[in-house]
This record gives structure tokens, sequence and C-alpha cells, in this order.
């Protein structure tokens, strides 16, 4: 099986050309991959969730629900309009996904790979995660790709990854989980390094 996923995108706005260039590459290349014969299945969807989704909807003067139905018709309406052809769709508000979500989260629980603990630190809004002195330019500072950058305090679940993180390293360096192109598999080998034996904070609390 060929999978091609792309990022699911937040509708707190209109699609723009970038939303479009991706889609559009990830179209013809699983269109490529079934003229060779592959079997493909293209992915795509949008995240209805988020800090940023509530934020425009009180700047709009809209109750998130209103925002999020009303920008997902939009989405779907322009890759109609560009003939992008997705085998599947999803939306975190779907029923599926929550259950899918719900379903490996207890699975984890039981297993012992997710813990509780409180954290203290700067977390970026537009990223959607805590950020750490890595995450610093050489001026000391979060960078302007980090958007809106707040310093919060609270306590949340945890998976350790830390447990995995060799397994994950040896597994896509040695292509038993093959990542293209060349350079997202580099991407994620150097996440995983900058990782070192921090565990991932997984859920975010309502509000947010």
């Amino acid at each position: 099986m060929f999978y091609v996923t792309t990022a699911i995108d937040y509708p707190n706005g209109k699609p723009h050309i970038g939303h479009a260039y991706e889609k559009i590459l990830a179209d013809v290349l699983t269109r490529y991959q079934r003229l060779k014969g592959a079997e493909s299945y293209f992915l795509t969807g949008v995240d209805q969730h988020g800090q940023k989704m509530v934020k425009t909807a009180e700047a709009e003067g809209v109750n998130v629900a209103t925002l999020t139905k009303r920008n997902t018709k939009r989405f779907i309406r322009l890759w109609e309009k560009l003939g992008v052809k997705y085998d599947g769709w999803a939306e975190t508000t779907d029923e599926r996904h929550k259950s899918c979500v719900q379903a490996i989260l207890g699975k984890l629980e039981k297993e012992g790979a997710l813990y509780k603990k409180s954290y203290a630190g700067f977390y970026s809004v537009r990223q959607e995660q805590f950020l750490t002195d890595r995450d610093r330019n050489d001026h000391g500072d979060f960078g302007e790709e980090w958007g809106e950058v707040i310093e919060i305090e609270e306590e949340n679940w945890y998976f350790k990854l830390s447990d995995h993180a060799e397994w994950l390293r040896s597994t896509v360096a040695n292509d038993d989980l093959k990542i293209i192109p060349k350079f997202r598999k580099n991407e994620v080998l150097n996440a995983i390094e900058r990782a070192g034996d921090t565990d991932l904070c997984i859920p975010r609390p309502k509000e947010r």
C-alpha cells in the first residue's frame, strides 16, 4: 500500500494557495502511483479543534460550531473545484475519529504507556505544542515561525516516547518505515534526536 497523507488544515479561515499547493501535489503523487499499478490511499481533512478556532470564532462573533461548519464546506468545495480526489476525509469532530482516539488512548493507558504530570513552560498557539530552549533562536528568542507564544502551567497526560525512541529512530533510519521525500525523513530523524529522553504531551485542555 502506498499511503499519501497531508496536513489536516485548520478551518479557522478560507483555504489559500498553500493549502491548494499541498493537496494538488498529493493528488498528483497518488495518481502517478496508481498509473504504475500501486495500490494507493490518499487521506486529507480538517482539524476542527484548537485555540485558533476559538479565537477566530470570538473575533467574528459566532460560535465555534458555526465557524467550523462554514469553513469546512469551503475546503471541500475547493477540492471538488480543483479535481482533488481523496480516498479518505478526516474531521476531528467526526464520531469515527473520536472513537478511534479513545480506543487507542485506552489501550495505551492499560499498557502503562501513559502518565500524568504537571508542566510549566512556553506554548506556541500556532503550532499547538510546548517549546523548549532548543526551539529558541540564536538571540535566545522564539522566532516568528512559532507565532504567539504564551507561558502556561497545567496538568496533562504524557506518552512514554522515551521508551521507544531508539526503536523509532532505527525503524525510520533503516527504512523499515519508509518516508519520502528524503528531506522529510531527515526532518523526522532530527525531531527524534531533538526530543532526546523527553516524553510526548498528547492531549490538551478543552479550552485549547
